[in-house]
């Protein structure tokens, strides 16, 4: 048992206690363990949401080759959070993200509906003669992969493609009991817009 809680802890982060109960809860399979402390990372994230988050960090990164530069802004709700090395890595985190990434918003609410409705144009178009039916599924299925390669918070983390950015967000809420929220970022590339 000592040694799937380690297991566990070391794929999620999650406090001792924590992963007991969910591998008890869980029968010991440790993939349902993930899941359930996934869910409950999430149920924790969205209780917390409310919370206003006035504290956090500014973090810069300038890429290796000085060609790509990042600033963001992370909240969290006190400085005792922001000051956490955890914290800390994950904005760092985040930034390379963004760099690597070159996502436009930070969540689908973000995108403009004028931005929206111009990308439903532009995937219709050639869907024309397809059923109705069939081309509202594939459309939405479109516009998902639109949301997931503009939206930060959709995209799947460069350092481990099967979580997506905001599964990583809710999990450090979940870990610090604390609503944090990616507020804001701008990303500058050498020569873009010229």
């Amino acid at each position: 048992m000592t040694d799937l809680i380690k297991k566990l802890r070391q794929k999620t982060s999650a406090g001792i206690m924590d992963c007991k109960k969910a591998l008890r809860e869980a029968g010991d399979d440790l993939e349902k363990a993930v899941e359930i402390l996934r869910k409950k990372g999430i149920k924790l994230a969205s209780e917390k949401s409310g919370r206003l988050a006035k504290d956090g960090r500014i973090e810069s990164y300038i890429h290796s080759n000085a060609r790509i530069g990042v600033l963001l802004e992370v909240n969290s709700e006190t400085d005792f959070v922001a000051r956490n090395e955890e914290f800390k890595k994950f904005v760092k985190d985040i930034t390379m993200q963004i760099a690597a990434s070159h996502p436009k918003y930070v969540r689908r609410e973000d995108v403009p509906e004028k931005v929206l409705e111009k990308e439903k144009e532009i995937l219709a178009e050639p869907l024309k003669s397809r059923p109705k039916d069939k081309l509202d599924k594939i459309l939405a299925g479109k516009l998902e992969k639109f949301y997931e390669e503009e939206c930060l918070l959709e995209q799947p983390f460069v350092k481990d493609p099967k979580i997506k950015i905001k599964d990583l967000l809710n999990g450090l809420i979940a870990k610090t009991g604390e609503n944090i929220v990616i507020r804001r970022f701008t990303r500058y590339q050498l020569g873009e817009d010229i």
